[in-house]
Parts: C-alpha cells; sequence; structure tokens
C-alpha cells in the first residue's frame, strides 16, 4: 500500500472519535456507537462499553467483531464517497486487576477526561479491538483490502 494512503487510514484513526461495533446478540445483530482510543498501536482501538448495555453482552472475549471508522459526514462531502475503514477485530475484555488495564485506561481517559468518572463504575468494562482484514475506501474507486500488515505499516 502507498504511503498516502497509509498516511490517510492513520490520519482517520488518529482523529476520529467514535466507530461503529456490529455485534451479535442473543442470535441477533447488534450495532454501537462507541468511543475509541488508540491502543498501543494503530493496530488496536479501546473502547468502553457498559454491562447494563445489550451491545455490551455481544463484546465475548475472543469473539470478531464488525467496526466501522469514518469520517464525519458533512454537507459539503458526497455521502457515497465519505473516507471509511471496514474491518474485523477480535475482542479482548481487559481485566481491571491487570497492568494492561491501567495503560489502557490511561490512554482512553487521555482522549476522553470524562472516562476517569465512568471507568470508576463497577458496570463499566475495557475492551481492546485487535484490528484484522478488511476494507478502507477512500473515495470512488479508491478503495484497498486492509489487514494486520496494513495496521503494523501505520507504526512507521
Amino acid at each position: 500500500m502507498d504511503p498516502t494512503t497509509l498516511a490517510a487510514i492513520r490520519h482517520l484513526l488518529d482523529t476520529e472519535r467514535v466507530l461503529t461495533a456490529a455485534v451479535m446478540v442473543d442470535g441477533e445483530p447488534v450495532a454501537a456507537l462507541l468511543p475509541f482510543a488508540l491502543g498501543a498501536t494503530h493496530g488496536s482501538l479501546l473502547v468502553q462499553a457498559s454491562g447494563l448495555a445489550r451491545h455490551t453482552r455481544g463484546l465475548v472475549h475472543g469473539t470478531t467483531i464488525g467496526v466501522v471508522v469514518h469520517r464525519a459526514v458533512t454537507p459539503d462531502l458526497d455521502a457515497m464517497q465519505v473516507p471509511r475503514l471496514t474491518v474485523q477485530a477480535t475482542v479482548h475484555l481487559l481485566d481491571r486487576d491487570d497492568q494492561a488495564f491501567d495503560d489502557a485506561a490511561a490512554r482512553f481517559i487521555h482522549r476522553f477526561a470524562h472516562a476517569s468518572t465512568t471507568l470508576a463504575l463497577g458496570d463499566f468494562r475495557l475492551f481492546e479491538l485487535v484490528l484484522g482484514r478488511g476494507r478502507y475506501v477512500e473515495g470512488f474507486a479508491r478503495a484497498f483490502n486492509v489487514s494486520g500488515e496494513t495496521f503494523r505499516a501505520l507504526q512507521g
């Protein structure tokens, strides 16, 4: 993948603040809009979700879910040309007693200061979504396959 496209994917992940997660709950599809922060690398995203929310039941450790991150749609942007990343991601529930949770929580709170309150509540959990294969669509006739290799290349 060319450096310009990699930079566009990196910019999308660095600047957008919410993703759509598509999960299965009781055999039915459920979509949720969740705030996200980058994990330790561009290869994973951190999300928090309340155990009281239906979609959280679909965020099962080891499960693969669908994730969409897209540029904000504005009146000047053709809705069919919205740059977007659609990928499969593997869910990892972070254990509150683990250093990985503390590190991830610090990154999440850095991006969303209010999260210090919600993460202190017992029903909110923190998940790492490890990005896998999918597609990055930059616009008309500009679509690219992405994979773990793509996300590793974003580190450079």
